[in-house]
């Protein structure tokens, strides 16, 4: 990549970005020994087409867009995966005039020199961004289902009487399985042995998807193999363990969490990719809208009081706190937390495990993290009256604490407090917000589509939602497009591809006080709540709908009961 004193020339000389915004971020740069490139495209200060072609001027080359590119297989193989990544190149052409390669230093001139005598071929260098780079590489993955598939059908054909791990390639297959889930941006792999065979599932977007069927023979050794890399007792078959297991892929370190519990026909395996790029989110960035984010913020710079993310499981509420986490991590404040299980490490916080055996529970844990001087706990979940109580108990003396709470919506929330056995009192005078949450899936930006309303739509809706959502949104109105997804090979033909939030949120005010002194029903403390101006759950989605980011029938999925 172009050094920063270099690039800092170019930008100024072609009048990209102010003189004085430039040096500004040369300085930081070379502070945080960073590359100016990033710190620029991060702040938005320069169009990337506009940055990559003064670039590729610089080098004396074409800049080239590979995320527009789909690479034939052949092409690709020319240069390894290996090699791809190690250098930030890679081969996306072949013609009359030799192979076509970008990278992000066309001056590399023993790469290209050794890739001419490896390739037979001459080499035609392009400029290409880092992160244009890294999308094309993951094409590398895109036939790795087929691969998988592969690799059980040679053992199906090759190895049908074998039972030994030495005489099978039970580590391929584990290995493969874990690249094969993190390059489809897998959240869970699901091991569910049957009578007669054993189905792997992948959880992709809140999804599951059938992967792969392996011969029952095979499942024993697989479990054994996960239990060695998780350091779990390989001769217990009987009880639940947990563990951990690292791997890496991509250049990446990526913990998984496993769990192995036995069922009828043998013992069934979940396994959770914890990635670095789920530890990188914001808070601007899940999806709030900027009278949300304003609301958020306003509240987690209170000194005290308790924020509560409350959702379904797998809702992303556990995201939601890492997120406001992250804002609040300074060096002059301390924080705790309490975690059943730690899901991702964070620098700068103390984070303790729940551990039974022990009895290092989420009430003794925050027992303990109250004597220990903190600023902010995070308390993972709020499971029962002790834990409940502490933490109220906390967010009154001068802590600000954070929770989740397994509620519909945010109006719940408040009374479902008060039947742990929490005074009302209490509850009106320390809650600041509670965020209510559901995860939607995104629609596929490759192959999104929009359509105006259709008869297939406009059934749906109307059986779905209610009158008076669908007149206040123009829902049934002709001029309304929806956007889909038609299906390609980047969302596996699903259509979708990522997840956002929906989100409703209940500030405390007076009026919300009031009714919990009286002891008002959730649906009282909702009403008022939405009369006080809190945008419901189901009509954040359908902005959402309306914007282009998510379907119709995606809000109703998840919001719905």
């Amino acid at each position: 990549m172009i050094d920063n004193k270099h690039l800092a020339k170019i930008v100024i000389k072609k009048k990209l970005v102010d003189k004085k915004e430039v040096e500004h971020y040369s300085e930081l740069a070379e502070a945080q020994d960073r590359l100016l490139y990033d710190l620029l495209m991060e702040e938005k200060l320069v169009e990337k087409q506009a940055i990559n072609d003064v670039i590729a001027d610089y080098f004396d080359v074409n800049h080239i867009n590979l995320e527009e590119i789909t690479i034939d297989s052949e092409v690709l193989q020319t240069i390894p995966e290996v090699v791809a990544s190690k250098q930030n190149a890679i081969a996306f052409s072949k013609d009359q005039n030799g192979l076509h390669v970008a990278t992000c230093d066309p001056e590399n001139k023993d790469f290209f020199s050794n890739l001419k005598k490896k390739s037979g071929q001459n080499i035609i260098p392009y400029f290409s961004d880092p992160e244009s780079i890294a999308l094309a590489i993951k094409q590398y993955h895109k036939n790795e289902n087929e691969e998988f598939g592969a690799l059980i059908q040679n053992i199906i054909d090759h190895h049908k009487s074998q039972s030994k791990a030495s005489s099978l390639p039970v580590i391929k297959i584990v290995n493969k399985l874990l690249k094969l889930a993190y390059s489809n941006k897998t959240s869970d792999i699901h091991i569910e042995p049957f009578d007669e065979t054993v189905l792997i599932r992948f959880r992709i977007d809140g999804m599951l998807h059938d992967i792969a069927n392996i011969p029952k023979h095979l499942h024993e050794l697989v479990v054994t193999r996960i239990k060695i890399l998780s350091r779990l007792r390989t001769d217990e078959h009987r009880a639940a363990q947990d563990g951990k297991l690292k791997f890496e892929c991509e250049k990446k370190k990526i913990d998984v969490r496993v769990s192995i519990v036995p069922v009828v026909h043998g013992e069934k395996i979940v396994m959770r990719l914890m990635s670095e790029k789920s530890r990188q989110y914001d808070i601007e960035t899940l999806g709030f809208s900027e009278k949300d984010l304003k609301l958020i913020k306003n509240n987690i710079n209170k000194p005290w009081g308790m924020i509560l993310s409350t959702g379904p499981t797998g809702s992303g509420k556990t995201t939601s706190l890492y997120s406001i986490l992250k804002k609040l991590n300074k060096r002059e404040v301390n924080i705790s937390t309490i975690e059943d299980p730690v899901e991702y490490d964070m620098d700068g916080i103390n984070q303790i495990q729940v551990n039974k055996k022990t009895d290092l529970t989420f009430s003794t844990g925050l027992r303990a993290i109250v004597r220990q001087d903190p600023d902010i706990i995070m308390v993972g979940e709020i499971r029962d009256q002790e834990t409940a109580k502490i933490a109220i108990n906390s967010a009154m003396t001068g802590h600000l604490v954070l929770s989740t709470l397994h509620t519909n919506d945010a109006g719940t929330t408040l009374p479902r407090l008060i039947d742990m056995g929490i005074q009302p009192f209490l509850v009106a005078s320390t809650i600041n917000i509670v965020i209510a949450q559901r995860l939607v899936r995104k629609v596929c930006p490759k192959c999104a589509y929009k359509t105006p309303l259709n008869e297939k739509i406009s059934k749906f809706i109307n059986k779905e939602l209610s009158k008076e959502l669908i007149a206040k949104y123009k829902l049934n109105d002709e001029a309304t497009q929806f956007t889909y997804g038609k299906g390609c090979d980047d969302c596996s033909k699903t259509g979708y591809s990522g997840r956002t939030g929906i989100y409703e949120l209940l500030e405390m005010g007076d009026e919300i006080k009031e009714l919990i002194m009286n002891n008002a029903n959730a649906t009282a403390v909702q009403q008022k709540a939405v009369e006080l101006g809190m945008l419901p759950m189901i009509e954040d989605g359908i902005l959402k709908v309306l914007k282009g980011e998510t379907t119709i029938d995606e809000i109703i999925r998840e919001t719905q009961e």
